[in-house]
């Protein structure tokens, strides 16, 4: 145990960018009595540079709504998520509003499921933003934006376009070029190869590769069995509180994810 009171499990400290302390999510069900629905109980983790820590576990384990708490969607009901900013720590679950903000553009980089932008802005600048975000110039920022859709293969003709006509399999890769682009230190990803191909998901790969090459931390869900065996550093396992084993399976799939 080191003077902060984390145990820090072999990590060398200046290497670590994420740590977690007895995480726990409970939802409130208002519109069935107020009812109580725990979905995380006493997580702990750490989380370094150059790691891909995937979370595994069934359907309702809660995978989803750790990334959210990680990303300070929802604000964990107990314990301590802790992010590094340089060389500063930042308690998540006590952050203000600018706070998180700051560290989603500089520091937290996100990669969900569904692919949510502003109506027509081309995809080229739906990819640079990030980018932009963290300083480059514009044609710097399009510049990257163009090498990443073409590795991605989007096809050239469409990044003029809004990608909210795109197929499915084309905003997928849309959203990884955007969660890729900016270079943040800490990248969660939520499924990201789930609409792809053989190809495209051996291409996600690489560039998941990549970015642990680059010293990243990455966290993730990946359901496929041989994209997690591609990219995986380290399994964390997750398992329903013993409480929802009772609960409706549709009840818990909806919250919990």
């Amino acid at each position: 145990m080191t003077q902060d009171g984390y145990n820090h499990q072999g990590m060398a400290a200046d290497a670590q960018r994420i740590q977690v302390r007895g995480l726990g999510k409970t939802f409130i069900l208002h519109n069935q009595g107020g009812t109580r629905l725990p979905v995380l109980q006493a997580i702990d983790f750490d989380a370094a540079a150059g790691e891909c820590l995937v979370l595994a576990g069934s359907s309702g384990a809660g995978k989803s709504t750790l990334l959210r708490c990680l990303y300070g969607n929802y604000l964990a009901t107990e314990g301590s998520i802790r992010i590094r900013d340089n060389d500063a720590w930042v308690e998540l679950t006590r952050a203000p509003e600018q706070r998180i903000l700051q560290l989603r553009r500089e520091v937290i980089g996100y990669v969900s499921q569904f692919l949510h932008v502003i109506p027509r802005v081309s995809t080229l600048d739906v990819v640079a933003e990030p980018l932009q975000q963290r300083g480059a110039s514009a044609d710097e920022a399009r510049e990257r934006a163009a090498v990443l859709l073409a590795r991605l293969q989007v096809p050239g003709r469409l990044w003029s376009l809004p990608p909210a006509t795109f197929s499915g399999g084309e905003q997928q890769r849309v959203n990884i070029a955007r969660g890729l682009i900016g270079g943040h230190p800490v990248l969660l990803l939520d499924e990201p190869t789930a609409s792809l191909d053989a190809g495209n998901r051996a291409v996600v790969v690489a560039l998941i590769r990549e970015a642990l090459a680059e010293g990243r931390c990455l966290v993730g869900i990946f359901h496929d069995e041989a994209v997690r065996e591609a990219v995986a550093t380290r399994l964390l396992p997750l398992h329903p509180p013993a409480v929802l084993e009772a609960a409706p399976a549709g009840k818990l799939a909806a919250v919990a994810g």
